[in-house]
């Protein structure tokens, strides 16, 4: 019988297109997210809604991948880096406290996009990263927004936003250093470990209640688990550039995610924002093929 792992594992069935895997991906990820900014009034607040996200998806990676803590010392430094930057990644929450959840989300998945760029030389993708910051800065233009946007929501965003072009990096070391899917496990759990304290600080005992508990399982298995093994099915049957184009939507999923479950309305500004910034990934990712560098685009992969 296959372990629960490799179960995990197989891709999904050939009836079910590739690019429709993607798109599911995209759609889990900003669903998750988006359920997740919906528990703080529930849990107490974003560093409770962060621990419960960060322990649940931790467990379940545990079950899944069993994996065996690194015996030396550089493997295990890694995967404390590496966790330590999806802890980081997390403060998106925080973020999210005091920001449209569409806008502080896109502003997180410029990360990636900023060190795809800055490891390029070719002008094409100067362009593509002055369309970026062009979109990025119509989100703190005073006034596009209806109402001026929290400095300190922008704040926890950039700094989501370079933790997540962190995890990238760390991502690409760990998968071409250690083997399997273990490593991962054992960086979120790091990652839900760095997370409790502040955690428990804010929520106490409201995280051990089962309802609460339910809908954190919930949200780690949306944003997490689930994602995971549909991208992991169609990066086996589409060229990965294909893959990367598709996760450019994500910012837009983000906008939609917003509206529909939390009622966040964005303006016809943030919505060009957004725009500029999934049109620039996306052509960062095109453009990478085009000149031979392979899965370096901002989305190849999460």
């Amino acid at each position: 019988m296959a372990s629960p792992a490799e179960r995990a594992d197989r891709p999904a069935s050939p009836a079910v297109p590739a690019p429709l895997l993607v798109v599911g991906s995209v759609l889990c990820v900003q669903t998750g997210q988006a359920l997740g900014k919906g528990l703080f009034g529930t849990v107490g607040g974003p560093l409770g809604v962060v621990a419960l996200r960060l322990g649940l998806a931790g467990l379940v990676l545990l079950a899944l991948r069993r994996p065996r803590l690194p015996t030396d010392r550089r493997s295990l430094l890694l995967i404390l880096a590496f966790g330590t930057a999806i802890a980081g990644m997390n403060l998106s929450y925080l973020a999210m406290a005091h920001l449209p959840f569409g806008v502080a989300m896109t502003i997180q998945l410029s990360g990636p996009l900023a060190v795809s760029l800055l490891a390029s030389r070719r002008w094409t993708d100067a362009a593509w990263g002055m369309l970026a910051v062009g979109g990025t800065a119509l989100f703190a233009l005073p006034g596009t927004g209806g109402q001026p946007l929290s400095p300190a929501g922008l704040a926890w965003a950039v700094a989501s936003a370079l933790s997540m072009g962190a995890y990238l990096l760390l991502s690409r070391r760990t998968g071409t250093t250690l083997d399997g899917g273990g490593p991962l496990a054992l960086a979120v759990c790091w990652a839900a470990v760095l997370s409790l304290p502040f955690g428990l600080a804010q929520s106490g005992t409201r995280l051990a209640e089962p309802p609460v508990l339910l809908a954190g399982l919930g949200v780690a298995l949306l944003s997490a688990a689930l994602p995971y093994s549909l991208e992991l099915a169609a990066l086996r049957r589409l060229p990965a550039r294909v893959v990367g184009v598709l996760q450019s939507l994500e910012p837009v999923a983000a906008g939609g995610a917003g509206l529909v479950l939390l009622g966040e309305r964005l303006t016809a500004v943030q919505w060009l924002a957004i725009s500029c910034i999934t049109l620039a990934s996306a052509g960062t990712v095109l453009g990478h093929w085009a000149g031979g560098v392979g899965r370096d685009g901002p989305g190849a992969g999460r």
